[in-house]
């Protein structure tokens, strides 16, 4: 199988990479850099590339793009793609990319799945992205009604070879509904936390907390500005919802209501028990 792979950046090169290494299929990809190109080449992430990224010859293509990139591929390349070709998108938002293709996809004869790997580090680029990058994640998958069975089956196994540990099925409503919280929210959060105004002085201050708070700080900002708009009001639900719950610790650190205090770290532990209990049955 011809496997295509468009947009060789930190998703897109570790996919590439991890098709390569742990399949028998042949891996084309593309970038519109050329330098990328080249290191893909030079790095042997590749077999070869597409022609001018045209997805003609390829069995299963995956998109490591931004969303309206992705959109904009699929519209441009919607008759060259091969009649009954699958094409898999990785791009970290869902509704404003599966809405808008699914009507493509279905005139032009090829299948689309969305999708997206619980994956990744907190800097971007092929230099970072690795063969082994999928080893044990989850990957969600938010496929149209009436998709084949067989074909998601397949997808399944596939995936699975490059290192999944399982495929999560679900809505592209949930899927963003529930990103806004487990992801987008904790780069809103630690991107305004490191504008602190002791936050140069760190320095012989710091201990594991601060790296955790800081890390996902050191983010791609053109690409979670775009991520951040599109799935605008889950995000700023959360970001609400969350300043509410900040709001409750400050009014009792001021008002030095010990009781309100403690109640509300009590209930915050507890949580936190619960969600460990929950990644240990995983």
């Amino acid at each position: 199988m011809k496997v295509g792979v468009v947009g060789l950046g930190l998703i897109g090169g570790s996919m590439a990479k991890a098709v390569k290494k742990k399949t028998e299929h042949t891996v084309l990809g593309w970038d519109v850099s050329e330098t990328i190109r080249y290191s893909a080449l030079l790095m042997e992430a590749v077999h070869g590339f597409m022609e001018d990224g045209n997805p003609k010859d390829c069995d299963l293509v995956l998109l490591g793009l931004y969303p309206h990139l992705t959109v904009e591929y699929i519209q441009k390349h919607a008759k060259d793609f091969k009649k009954g070709a699958v094409v898999v998108d990785c791009a970290g938002v869902k509704r404003v990319v599966c809405e808008q293709v699914q009507a493509v996809a279905e005139e032009n004869g090829f299948t689309f799945v969305g999708a997206h790997p619980m994956a990744g580090v907190e800097r971007s680029g092929f230099t970072y992205s690795t063969a082994d990058m999928f080893n044990g994640a989850t990957l969600v998958v938010t496929p149209y009604k009436g998709t084949d069975l067989g074909l998601m089956n397949a997808l399944s196994m596939f995936f699975k070879k490059l290192g999944f540990a399982r495929l999560k099925f679900t809505t592209t409503e949930e899927h963003d509904a529930m990103i806004a919280y487990t992801s987008q929210l904790a780069h809103v959060v630690s991107s305004a936390y490191v504008k602190g105004a002791l936050s140069d002085n760190f320095k012989d201050f710091s201990g594991g907390s601060f790296q955790d708070m800081t890390r996902v700080a050191r983010l791609n900002e053109n690409m979670w500005t775009e991520l951040f708009l599109d799935n605008g009001d889950n995000l700023a639900n959360e970001i609400d919802s969350l300043i509410a719950r900040m709001q409750a610790y400050s009014t009792a650190i001021k008002a030095k209501d010990a009781d309100t205090l403690c109640e509300l770290l009590r209930e915050g532990r507890e949580k936190c028990i619960a969600i460990d209990e929950i990644k240990d049955f995983d």
